[in-house]
């Protein structure tokens, strides 16, 4: 509708009366208009009109649908995290209209939860108006809208990432946690949908890569999804499990938040790749050479009766110990056995496990024969001194500890060992 006013003009010798016509507000809503007569600012201007948010929105989507179902959407995606976004307070939805009035707030039927942070409005003429809660939970027509929005929305990020990667970096550093978590909940059913949109930090590239890139750059001898865990880029590059892959040529993915291994563990296998921890029990890397297969049998049999020895130390610590294949230049690592990580160990003990539950990793304590502290253990041993076996032990152990980020049960008597081999 266009509100108009009139002008009179008058002539000197007669007076007529005259209407000139003058649009000075235009009442059609801005999702209703087409796409074309509309500017990227006139979308940021309807995004702060609306206090979507304070910021100005990293992309829009404009939908228009006509047809069976009719509906016009306008679709944000923001360029800042709300401050209350991970508290209970905070409520995902969009605008619901029909026929241009609105009847709810937020609906949070039209969004998953993986996409909670898209703020925006649907607007449909075939929803009633005295419609309810209860019953737009159950409508089929807000269901396929819904299923619609969802697909517009992973079609924008998607080509977001492959014709803008800057902006789409800079939108994963803020909402790319939600993702993975949209991975690992509801037992992984919406994993498809979401893992071309997961990037993780590659320690070739220097910088965050796709599971396609990783798989696309994998050399043919490659059988597995490298990756390990830890509290920033820097530690994990230093971590002793990460050697021989690396030597191998390898690309390793760098994962540091907690919902990272179980987003993955859920994912399982990228276009037939399978992950695989580098601190897992088998890394999947054969030796080159035969005689090298050799000589490591030769050394585990050898040195059978240490290992055991080191075992009877540490009890129920660990799980084994054992002559390592992945260690070159240092002395000592934990790796863990079955389907609970190290990580995954702190991460779940961190938030606090219910009584009468303990998950914790079966950690096997590795060993480098070729370094010269193995050469000091193998002398206390050869000559019998078990006080000193006992020591060589606890000590490699707590230094395995502390590489992996965790606590050394006992300070003080860890002080002491140490202590005791300066005298």
């Amino acid at each position: 509708m266009d509100v108009t006013v009139s002008k009179a003009t008058e002539d000197d010798e007669e007076s007529v009366d005259a209407t000139e016509e003058e649009t000075i507000n235009s009442m059609v809503p801005i999702w209703r208009k087409n796409k074309s007569e509309l500017t990227d600012e006139d979308y940021t201007n309807f995004y702060q009109e609306k206090h979507y948010g304070f910021d100005k929105p990293l992309a829009h989507i404009h939908i228009k649908v006509d047809g069976m179902l009719r509906y016009n959407s306008i679709l944000y995606i923001p360029e800042t995290m709300p401050f209350d976004y991970y508290s209970k307070e905070y409520e995902k939805g969009l605008e619901l209209y029909s026929s241009g009035v609105l009847i709810m707030n937020k609906c949070a039927d039209l969004l998953p939860d993986y996409f909670s942070f898209v703020k925006g409005m649907v607007d449909s003429e075939d929803l009633s108006l005295n419609i309810s809660r209860e019953m737009l939970q159950h409508d089929r027509q807000l269901k396929q809208i819904a299923k619609n929005i969802k697909n517009k929305i992973k079609s924008e990020l998607a080509k977001m990432l492959k014709d803008d990667r800057e902006k789409y970096v800079k939108f994963y550093e803020t909402f790319g946690r939600q993702l993975k978590y949209g991975v690992y909940s509801d037992f992984g059913m919406n994993k498809e949908d979401l893992q071309d949109l997961l990037l993780f930090y590659s320690s070739k590239e220097k910088k965050v890569v796709s599971l396609a890139e990783y798989v696309e750059a994998m050399p043919e001898d490659q059988k597995y999804i490298y990756y390990a865990t830890g509290e920033s880029y820097e530690r994990i590059a230093k971590l002793p499990q990460t050697e021989l892959v690396a030597d191998k040529g390898y690309e390793i993915l760098f994962f540091t938040e907690d919902i990272d291994e179980f987003a993955i563990k859920m994912l399982m296998k990228y276009k037939d790749k399978e992950f695989k921890n580098v601190s897992s029990g088998d890394l999947g890397i054969e030796d080159e050479a035969s005689d090298d297969s050799a000589k490591s049998e030769e050394e585990k049999a050898e040195n059978n009766e240490l290992f055991t020895a080191m075992k009877e130390v540490l009890g129920d610590k660990v799980k084994d110990v054992r002559l390592s294949k992945r260690l070159k230049s240092h002395p000592v690592c934990l790796t863990a056995e079955g389907d609970v990580s190290i990580e995954m160990e702190k991460v779940l003990q961190a938030q606090g496990m219910p009584e009468g539950q303990n998950v914790k990793a079966e950690k096997v304590l590795e060993v480098n024969a070729g370094h010269e502290v193995f050469a000091a253990l193998k002398a206390a041993h050869g000559a019998g001194d078990k006080e000193k076996i006992g020591l060589y032990t606890n000590l490699l152990y707590n230094q395995a500890l502390l590489i992996e980020g965790l606590p050394v049960v006992d300070p003080v008597e860890f002080t002491n060992d140490i202590c005791k081999i300066m005298k």
